[in-house]
Order: C-alpha cells, then sequence, then structure tokens
C-alpha cells in the first residue's frame, strides 16, 4: 500500500519488546481488522495492541494472511 506521496505505508509497526510486542495500528483497515479478530478484553498501550511474545507470531501470519502489510 502506497499514500498520496508514493512512499509505503504499513497497515502495522510491530515492535518486539522481548516478553511483549507491539502491534501499532497505521491504518483504518488495520483498526477494522483488530476490532473485528481481537477480544473485546484485549490490552493496549496507548494505540497499540499488545501481544504477549508467544502469541505474536500467529497473529501476525493471521493479519498478513488477510492481506495486511506488517512492518
Amino acid at each position: 500500500m502506497e499514500n498520496c506521496s508514493g512512499t509505503s505505508v504499513h497497515d502495522f509497526s510491530v515492535e518486539n519488546h522481548s516478553s511483549i510486542f507491539l502491534f501499532r495500528m497505521n491504518t483504518s483497515a488495520a483498526q477494522q481488522w483488530v476490532s473485528e479478530n481481537v477480544q473485546e478484553d484485549a490490552q493496549f498501550f496507548g494505540d497499540a495492541l499488545v501481544v504477549e511474545w508467544r502469541y505474536a507470531r500467529d497473529l501476525a501470519a493471521a493479519m498478513s494472511a488477510d492481506g495486511l502489510v506488517l512492518a
């Protein structure tokens, strides 16, 4: 996906913080995916979805399988 200036926009920016990962939603498609696929009691840190390290790989795979771009 590209923005109007031609630079690449990732749906999610993923940050590794050892025991947790932060999935930052950069697009409305990312926000919609989270609202449709993540439990209501999920933890957030600001605008980022907080995920334990043991679930991060599967979550990223599911996002990618649905056509979202992660960085």
